[in-house]
């Protein structure tokens, strides 16, 4: 097992990795919209938050050696699934083409007050 640790997404707040990579794939923990470099908590709309995780998600992958059109699966759990919609059209520009398998779990609340959490699995890179 490889534990990934990158800048290019927040910092852990508790015993958690940002990513672990095993068996040819990598495990990106759920991702907020927290600003990697300065910490701050990105509370703005549903859809800002959603890109910031997507972006926190990219930067574990990178550092995996994978990339976004690698990713094979992804769990959204949103704060209210009335905002399912708006979350899903910040979510299919971000992939594009490329459609991972993916599980929508709707939640009472999140931590910190956010709307959206995002976490993966996608394929690294053979060396």
């Amino acid at each position: 097992m490889q534990y990934i640790s990158t800048p290019d997404s927040p910092a852990p707040a508790g015993h958690y990795s940002q990513g672990v990579v095993h068996g040819g794939l990598v495990y990106v923990s759920g991702m907020l919209a927290v600003d990697p470099v300065s910490g701050e908590k990105k509370l703005g709309s549903v859809e800002e938050q959603t890109l910031q995780a997507l972006n926190n998600v990219e930067g574990v992958l990178k550092a995996a050696g994978s990339s976004r059109d690698k990713v094979l699966k992804c769990t959204c759990y949103v704060a209210d699934i009335e905002l399912w919609g708006r979350v899903n059209t910040v979510y299919a520009e971000f992939f594009g083409e490329h459609k991972p398998a993916r599980a929508v779990v709707p939640t009472r609340e999140l931590h910190f007050g956010f709307l959206v959490e995002i976490e993966c699995v996608a394929a690294v890179e053979e060396a």
